[in-house]
């Protein structure tokens, strides 16, 4: 049985500075007041060009974040490796909308491929649609496929959005060949649930053009949405016909506050969860409907939550899964649950840390959204806390 209680274990790759300084940074996240004075504050402090980049670069960045450019991560993957922990390279910039700077983010996505290929350390690649095309074609993409399956006569696209379309697609299969070609395992990151629809349905699309001989597209599923365990088992049926794996990434998801607020305001349904105990049971569910039909899907279960990992733990000994298994992997964010991280890996699990990279300036809000989820996730700024502070004692014990 693992232990997630082992700090010596945890915390082996950090030294006192490390430490400490992890220490600090989980203090000041855990007041929620100074964290959304911080996300109003930083933007413009940087705006005005305040010197306050340095101090950003060696505190909250350094925590969550592997360095500015591919190359720059070169110690973050080395020293997870020394571990038997994996890299995920996450290029974090958000928000382009021009099309020049799509095709230069889907030129940085197939360098982390191809980083991939000459790295045992680096198992998968990873991006969101959102970094390839704008948001509100994406939705507009949606919105139609949505129409679309309820037998909606839709009104013709544009000559422009036809070609807009026709590039996202383009970007898109050049990704996921990229992968293919060169055998990585490719993550398409969820988002929120206005967009999501057609990101799906291109996941699919990638899948069936892909997936046929080995699982190299994964579709992520947001399991705070209370229509996913349903749709899991729908694309189950998918898969199965078209006979592909299927491979999952599983989360619980990053957009609830939004997700809420939105529905209240436009007034329709929350699509979310309604408390965190309905969606721990749903995500433990799929676990357990993907370890059953292991035959079709892959997993990488992204999860903090401590009860989730054991869960899939048990499930494949029960399956008679080794620890080693390739196709069910455990991942965590950089900076975060590495009481999770490293016991896994220690037990011979699988497991990967998503590792963000890229312009302090432009991977901002990807770090205050960071530094926002602890303090509304329930417990886990405690918990991190707690466990530094328990290391913190056993080291000074240790010392003595």
């Amino acid at each position: 049985m693992i232990s997630f209680d082992n700090t010596e274990i945890a915390f082996r790759s950090k030294n006192k500075t490390d430490l400490q300084r992890a220490y600090l940074l989980f203090k000041i996240i855990g007041w929620p007041r100074l964290v959304k004075l911080a996300k109003v504050a930083t933007p413009i402090a940087l705006q005005i060009k305040l010197p306050i980049e340095g101090l950003i670069k060696k505190t909250i960045f350094k925590q969550f974040c592997g360095g500015e450019s591919i190359s720059d991560c070169q110690t973050a993957i080395q020293n997870l490796g020394k571990f038997k922990i994996g890299t995920i390279l996450d290029y974090s910039v958000e928000g382009k909308t021009q099309d020049e700077d799509f095709e230069a983010t889907a030129d940085i996505i197939i360098e982390t491929i191809i980083r991939a290929t000459k790295d045992s350390n680096i198992p998968f690649a990873v991006f969101k649609m959102t970094g390839i095309a704008r948001h509100d074609l994406i939705e507009l993409a949606s919105d139609r496929i949505r129409a679309q399956r309820k037998g909606q006569e839709l009104a013709p696209l544009t000559a422009t959005q036809e070609q807009e379309f026709a590039a996202i697609h383009k970007r898109l299969d050049r990704i996921c060949k990229a992968a293919h070609d060169n055998d990585v395992s490719l993550f398409i990151d969820a988002e929120e649930t206005w967009i999501q629809t057609a990101i799906d349905q291109w996941t699919f699309d990638m899948m069936l053009r892909y997936n046929k001989e080995s699982d190299i597209i994964f579709n992520t599923i947001q399991m705070y949405r209370h229509d996913r365990l349903a749709f899991l088992k729908s694309e189950l049926e998918r898969a199965k016909a078209a006979q592909i794996t299927y491979g999952v990434k599983l989360v619980r998801g990053a957009y609830m506050e939004k997700e809420r607020a939105r529905a209240l305001e436009l007034g329709y349904p929350s699509p979310i969860q309604p408390d965190k105990a309905a969606t721990d049971r749903d995500y433990n569910a799929a676990l357990k409907l993907i370890v059953t039909n292991q035959d079709v899907f892959t997993v990488c279960a992204g999860t903090h939550n401590e009860d989730s990992a054991l869960l899939l733990t048990q499930l494949m000994q029960e399956a008679g899964i080794e620890n080693g298994s390739t196709n069910h992997y455990f991942a965590q964010l950089l900076g975060m649950s590495d009481h999770i991280s490293y016991n896994l890996a220690d037990a011979g699990y699988m497991v990967a840390k998503y590792v963000p990279f890229g312009p302090v300036k432009e991977v901002l809000p990807y770090l205050l959204r960071r530094a926002d989820e602890n303090t509304s996730v329930a417990g886990q700024t405690s918990r991190e806390l707690s466990l530094l502070i328990k290391e913190k004692a056993r080291r000074a014990r240790a010392k003595a």
